[in-house]
């Protein structure tokens, strides 16, 4: 998720978003409402690859329709088998 933020909120909650970096979220830094800078994993960071892969199926679902009336416990109960 991608989160705008003023550059004075960032400077003065610098280790709350770091907090949010660590759980998945992605910042963007505003100055007078224009975006300058984006606050995001370091590379090699281990959560990153989760975040995308986050990204890439909330992406899917926005773009594919549901396929309706199926019942997925029957789904599930037959994969047991």
């Amino acid at each position: 998720m991608n989160i705008k933020v003023g550059s004075y909120e960032a400077k003065t909650k610098l280790p709350e978003l770091l907090r949010g970096i660590q759980a998945g979220n992605r910042y963007t830094i505003t100055l007078r409402g224009e975006a300058v800078a984006d606050l995001v994993p370091a590379e090699g960071n281990k959560n990153s690859d989760a975040v995308a892969a986050v990204d890439d199926m909330l992406s899917f679902m926005r773009t594919h329709k549901s396929v309706g009336d199926v019942d997925l416990k029957a789904l599930i109960n037959e994969g047991r088998a």
